[in-house]
C-alpha cells in the first residue's frame, strides 16, 4: 500500500522480545528496564498472523529484532513458519551476534537469508564496555559461522556518537574491508528529543522515503519509530491495525516519549 504521502510501505520489522543478553549503554537506560510479562509478548503464532495479513498490504521484507531475537524461544520456528508464508522475498534478521555462532546454520536451513550484526568496536575491553560485559570474540564467531551458513550478506550495524571518523568505527570499516563485508554506521538515536540521522552505508533516518512500519514484542503496529503512535493487533486486528498504522504514517519523525529502543528494535 501507499501511505499518505506516497510512499510505498513494504517492509515490516518485528520484534520478538524486550529482552537481551547484553547492556548497550545506548540501548538500556542505566537503572535497567521493566520487561513485559510473558502474556504480554505475542506468541510465534500471533506474529505468523500479522505477518500472513501484511502480504496481501504491500509488504514483501520481514527482517526480525529485538531485544536480541536469538534469545525467545522458539525464534529457530518462527523463521520456518515466516519462511513458508508466499509473498515474503526477502526474510532477515538484526542480532547481536553473541549467540549467532550456535545458531546460523539452523536459521539458515529454516529459511533466513541474511543477518546483520550490531558491531560497535573490535577492542575487546571497549565492546565490554559498550555492551555492560559482551565478549567480542562471540560476535566475530557469531560473523564467522553466518558466513558459512550462507547468511549473506553478512551487513555489520555500528553505532557512532557524531561520525564514522571516532576510533572504534574506523576498526570495524578496516574489519569489514579485510573481511568483505558492508557496514552502516548509525548515529546514536534519542528518541524523547527526536533526534536522529540518516544511516550511512544504509537507507534508515531517510523520512521522505520510508517504506517501514514496527511490529513491537507486545502486539503494537508502530508507523513510526520517532512517533508515539501505535495500533494494537489484539485490539483492531492485524489487517486494521496494519491499515490505521499506514494511513496515520507521519510525514517524518519528532519526540516521542512512549517509544524504547530495547523493545522496538531500531
Amino acid at each position: 500500500m501507499v501511505d499518505g504521502f506516497g510512499r510505498q510501505i513494504d517492509y515490516l520489522r518485528v520484534s520478538v522480545t524486550d529482552r537481551c543478553n547484553l547492556r548497550c549503554r545506548y540501548c538500556m537506560p542505566a537503572g535497567g528496564v521493566k520487561l513485559l510479562s510473558h502474556d504480554q509478548i505475542l506468541s510465534l503464532e500471533e506474529i505468523v498472523e500479522v505477518a500472513r495479513a501484511a502480504v496481501p498490504l504491500g509488504i514483501t521484507k520481514v527482517r526480525l529484532t529485538g531485544g536480541e531475537p536469538l534469545v525467545r524461544d522458539g525464534i529457530t520456528e518462527l523463521v520456518r513458519m515466516l519462511s513458508r508464508i508466499e509473498g515474503i522475498r526477502d526474510l532477515s534478521m538484526t542480532t547481536n551476534g553473541v549467540l549467532l555462532g550456535r545458531s546460523a546454520r539452523q536459521l539458515a536451513d529454516a529459511g533466513l537469508q541474511r543477518v546483520n550484526v550490531s558491531l560497535d568496536a573490535l577492542d575487546s575491553d571497549r565492546y565490554r564496555e559498550i555492551t555492560g560485559g559482551g565478549d567480542v570474540c562471540d560476535v566475530l564467531e557469531g560473523i564467522d559461522a553466518a558466513r558459512s551458513a550462507g547468511l549473506a550478506p553478512v551487513k555489520l550495524n555500528c553505532v557512532v556518537s557524531a561520525s564514522a571518523d571516532e576510533p572504534d568505527a574506523r576498526a570495524v570499516s578496516a574489519f569489514a574491508r579485510q573481511n568483505g563485508l558492508a557496514v552502516r554506521f548509525i548515529r546514536r538515536m534519542d528518541l524523547s528529543s527526536g533526534t536522529f540521522a540518516p544511516v550511512e552505508g544504509g537507507s534508515g533516518g531517510h523520512c521522505a522515503t520510508c517504506s517501514r512500519l514496527r511490529l513491537s514484542s507486545d502486539g503494537q503496529i508502530r508507523p513510526c519509530l520517532f512517533s508515539d503512535l501505535a495500533f494494537s493487533v489484539r485490539q483492531f486486528g492485524p489487517e486494521q491495525a496494519l491499515l490505521l498504522a499506514i494511513r496515520n504514517k507521519p510525514k517524518s519523525g519528532g519526540p516521542c516519549s512512549h517509544n524504547w529502543m530495547h523493545g522496538i528494535g531500531g
